[in-house]
């Protein structure tokens, strides 16, 4: 990765000197600069400009401001962890969110989310001794204050509550209040009840210690996370930069950022409910995000120092030039995430808040306080290269930078090839997404050591019915005996019936309890749920459960799918116009992105569903992806590919600017981009990874599937079929009618700025007689 240093860092290497050539690709010596113009040929000598001069004015203050906010949003964001919800997979609106409700406040037994395991030995649950110490046990949870709905096996007979060895039975009750309320009762309650009491053994599982546990794994794993992520993420950057200094900045920016988010989703807890593993992106995007800006920002002031410009004038320049890009950039990440927004679920919200937050600090540290530190760094910059630790003899410059050149030309000069053969492996590795099933988030997230994870699979594996997994049909409105009954009978009758328990009235309401055939969450329970509120009544009618759920989240996201990617693509389709003035660019780089995220959906669905390398990875599979993750991760690394587009296009769009030819352009693009996307994409992919170490199967689906998607999309995508694609599309690349360039002419950014003549237009991808050789071909 030593590339992203040497390819610019020797003398001459600036590319942007004057009007001229550069130095680093001819032989020749460029024409003296324009009169007036400051080191770097651009006319900053004399004056910065305002956005330059404000960043740059008083960077020490800059700093101490930097320092103070970061103090307070350690402050602000203590005990973030601990306000974060477990849930929000559910739509607030949906039917089966207003039945839940509904039977919690009304018939509280029916929503149990505590469940109490009472293991016999090897005697009978219904021992004497042992049926005694269960009803013992049993009023004294009734007796606990925030506890309600208390029934058990000894009390209803149910057998749904009994195993079908007849070892095992279970207490369940409901713990009301919120999510924090509950968590809070449940931390009280456990110690006192778990473990052995008299002649029975208790665990404890249920909805409510699931996601206790959920969230206290994720808090832990978070932590390891970044003890793994942080020190290998320095080196790494030691590795690119050479330089310790350099690389610490990257860091700082990443942190800054990191902090800053955790005191706006702090503050956001206040207001709404935010989800616990909206921190993992958090992390993730505050590293990654923060190094890939500052890589660039970074590089291109060294880049601007050795062309011999001063530390102001060189950070001037950068700002004007690669600060333009991560704005692009940023703006692309952030439009990915705020889609997000439009869907109802408070899981995918959280993530569009932390994302848009982390994006927005992270580029705002980049552009305002890395300028600050590097002007009053200077040339120091380049201070404490370890690398030569490492290595024998003077690096070669040019080498990581010929490379990718080579690399180019080959891609280019095969251009079907290339295209024909990346589209084909791309699309069969995402073929196993064909196959995918949309489930819920459940105990097997967790270890399969985990307390809840052990009682929930002993109640699959022991029990009869699935006792929770059931449908509830909550009646509401004045009835007769007879119309319930009647009622009953109907649903019965239909053909994923098992068995229907019921009615429970009270007042004006009613609910019925519908145990399909199969499992709670299966094909036939969502039919289930379709024929159910189909059904006839004398009454209004709500169906809830597990599989209603599901049912209502799919629809909900179904419906909002078709606005959010169209979000992401028309305000896509704009930045990129914008950034490149070009028509046909905008559409290649959205299709060009989503043909990159195939690799990672195929391999979610093959590893995650179908189980494959669970040993491996050490997950339970459960079958099923949950119905909100796709939508998730489509988002995030979306967003981080056109992160990695923005600053290809922005380098091919200069040199496009000066030269006018356009396979030199695509060529230089890589050239100079090809090491700093790589680099970037492989630390990134190692605080995914590190994120990915999770023992929480959806953050390791997270994590992992995001971290194949970056490297697929640097390594693939950005090397081979961008540049191959280009080639076929040739001159025609960068058309665009009348209005839209004239819009562009007005409104449009990129790096680097117009120069002072117009380039010379002969024939495409004919090389420059000053170039060298090697580089020229």
């Amino acid at each position: 990765m030593s590339e992203v240093n040497s390819a610019g860092d020797g003398p001459g290497a600036g590319r942007d000197q004057g009007k001229s050539e550069p130095a680093d690709r001819g032989g020749g010596a460029a024409p003296p600069p324009v009169e007036g113009a400051g080191a770097g040929g651009r006319g900053t000598g004399a004056r910065l400009g305002g956005w330059t001069r404000f960043v740059t004015a008083r960077p020490r203050l800059s700093l101490l401001v930097a320092l103070l906010l970061t103090a307070l949003a350690v402050v602000a964001g203590s005990g973030v962890a601990d306000r974060l919800g477990s849930g929000g997979w559910e739509d607030p609106t949906a039917e089966s969110t207003y039945a839940t409700k509904a039977l919690e406040r009304e018939f509280p037994a029916s929503q149990p989310n505590l469940l109490l395991l009472l293991h016999a030995g090897g005697s009978s649950v219904d021992d004497p001794a042992v049926a005694a110490e269960a009803k013992r046990v049993t009023a004294r949870l009734a007796a606990e204050p925030g506890v309600t709905g208390v029934g058990s096996y000894w009390q209803s007979g149910s057998p749904a509550l009994k195993s079908r060895d007849g070892h095992e039975a279970l207490i369940a009750a409901r713990i009301t209040g919120d999510e924090t309320a509950a968590a809070d009762t449940l931390d009280r309650l456990a110690p006192s009840y778990r473990g052995r009491s008299g002649p029975v053994e208790v665990e404890i599982g249920g909805p409510v210690a699931v996601r206790h546990e959920m969230q206290t794994t994720i808090r832990e794993d978070l932590t390891r996370a970044e003890l793994i992520a942080l020190p290998v993420t320095l080196l790494l950057l030691v590795m690119v930069f050479g330089s310790a200094i350099a690389a610490l900045l990257p860091l700082g920016v990443g942190i800054f950022a990191i902090l800053g988010t955790n005191a706006v989703l702090r503050g956001l807890t206040e207001v709404t409910d935010v989800s616990v593993f909206a921190m993992n992106l958090t992390t993730a995007l505050g590293l990654g995000l923060a190094i890939d800006y500052a890589l660039f920002i970074v590089r291109r002031f060294r880049e601007e120092l050795a062309t011999g410009a001063a530390p102001r004038t060189a950070v001037g320049t950068t700002l004007r030039t690669a600060g333009r890009t991560v704005l692009f950039s940023s703006l692309t990440v952030a439009v990915s995430l705020a889609a997000m927004l439009l869907f109802p679920q408070y899981f995918l919200r959280s993530f569009a808040y932390a994302g848009i937050a982390v994006v927005l600090l992270a580029a705002g540290a980049a552009l305002i306080l890395l300028p600050a530190a590097l002007v009053l760094l200077g040339h120091r910059v380049n201070s404490l290269d370890l690398r030569r630790l490492f290595r024998r003899g003077a690096p070669r410059a040019a080498e990581g930078g010929a490379a990718w050149a080579r690399t180019a030309s080959l891609v280019m000069r095969r251009a079907p090839l290339f295209v024909v053969a990346t589209t084909a492996g791309l699309i069969v590795l995402g073929l196993p997404f064909l196959g995918v099933r949309f489930g819920t988030a459940d105990d097997r997230q967790l270890p399969s050591t985990a307390e809840s994870h052990v009682v929930q699979q002993h109640i699959r594996d022991g029990f009869p019915g699935s006792p929770g997994g059931g449908l509830e049909v909550l009646a509401e409105g004045p009835a007769t005996a007879t119309q319930y009954a009647e009622y009953g009978k109907r649903i019965a009758a239909l053909p994923e019936v098992q068995r229907v328990d019921g009615p429970l009235v009270k007042g004006d309401a009613a609910y019925f309890t519908v145990l399909p055939e199969g499992e709670a969450v299966d094909e036939g329970a969502q039919r289930l749920v379709g024929e159910l509120r189909a059904t006839h009544a004398p009454f209004t009618t709500a169906v809830t459960g597990t599989a209603a759920v599901l049912v209502d989240s799919k629809d909900a996201i179904g419906d909002r799918l078709p606005w959010a990617a169209g979000f992401i693509a028309i305000v896509t389709l704009l930045l990129v116009f914008l950034l490149t003035g070009s028509v046909l660019i905008p559409v290649q780089a959205v299709l060009l992105n989503a043909l990159s995220l195939t690799a990672m959906f195929g391999a979610v669905v093959w590893v995650f569903q179908d189980g494959h390398l669970s040993g491996l990875l050490d997950f339970t599979s459960s079958g099923s992806i949950e119905t909100t993750l796709p939508v998730l991760m489509f988002c995030v690394a979306f967003g981080l590919s056109m992160d990695y587009g923005v600053f290809l296009l922005s380098r091919i769009k200069e040199e496009y600017d000066h030269t006018g030819d356009h396979q030199e352009a695509v060529r230089f693009g890589l050239q100079r981009t090809g090491g700093l996307i790589t680099a970037a994409a492989v630390i990134l992919a190692v605080v995914m990874v590190a994120i990915g170490t999770s023992r929480v199967a959806n953050t390791k689906m997270l994590g992992l599937g995001i971290a194949l998607a970056v490297l697929m999309d640097a390594m693939v995508v950005r090397s081979l079929l961008v540049p191959a694609v280009m080639r076929l599309t040739g001159r025609a690349t960068w058309w665009a009618p009348g209005p839209l360039r004239r819009f562009h002419d007005r409104f449009g950014l990129s790096e680097g700025e117009a120069p002072a003549t117009a380039p010379a237009t002969g024939p495409a991808g004919a090389p420059e007689p000053d170039r060298d050789p090697v580089e020229a071909r």
